[in-house]
């Protein structure tokens, strides 16, 4: 498979780009800079691009790929640009007539203790350092919601992203938080990354959100 990778440098995307590599994929690993990968192989090819400022080109760079994967998450300060990176993702993969598979957050998924609060509305749930992003991300969300001719699947990380090793024994689910046994929802950035390949490599929907998490080992992904 031919997969350009929006945000290849950061943290989800460098657990993404090192899955597809383990996996045989070819990838264009796109970053505004691009030597930050480091030396990762012959199936990679970097392309450096600001999406904001070349938005046609990341639409002619997702020609003749197969997938899109859009990765993209911007630093502390200019959360606000999640949603016009999020759409110039949608745009280049309509453009090029293939589908787009994006990373969201959690901020919309609901708690597991049946309160009916998600992640964004539970009094005291998320520290205020991060309600930037999840509020971010959460509009990130609507435009989802809104894009209707975008053939696109979103991944919504667990209420923790981790460092640590890739254990394969993870869960997915669809618009509530998974929790282990003990309750906690957290997944390592690597375990994270194989899922979004694991969703790379199967048979997609189109417009769905799902959600991943540490927990029992993933059950083989239904089409649809």
């Amino acid at each position: 498979m031919k997969i350009i990778l929006f945000g290849a440098t950061g943290d989800v995307g460098s657990a993404a780009l090192q899955a597809a590599i383990s996996r045989g994929h070819q990838v264009t690993a796109v970053a505004r800079k691009p030597q930050a990968l480091g030396v990762i192989g012959p199936n990679v090819t970097p392309l450096a691009l600001d999406l904001l400022d070349q938005p046609q080109a990341a639409a002619e760079a997702a020609k003749g790929h197969n997938l899109v994967i859009s990765a993209l998450r911007p630093p502390a300060g200019r959360e606000a640009e999640l949603v016009p990176l999020t759409r110039i993702a949608l745009t280049a993969a309509r453009q090029a007539g293939i589908p787009v598979l994006v990373t969201g957050g959690a901020a919309t998924l609901k708690l597991a203790d049946g309160s009916g609060h998600t992640v964004l509305s539970a009094p005291g749930f998320l520290p205020d350092g991060v309600r930037p992003i999840a509020e971010a991300c959460a509009a990130q969300d609507a435009l989802l919601n809104a894009e209707t001719e975008a053939q696109w699947t979103c991944l919504r990380p667990p209420a923790m992203l981790t460092t640590g090793p890739q254990t394969g024994s993870y869960r997915f689910g669809t618009g509530t938080l998974v929790t282990d046994a003990e309750g906690n929802s957290q997944i390592s950035f690597a375990d994270f990354g194989a899922a979004l390949l694991d969703l790379a490599e199967a048979t997609r929907g189109s417009h769905r959100k799902l959600t991943v998490a540490w927990g029992a080992p993933a059950p083989a992904l239904a089409a649809g």
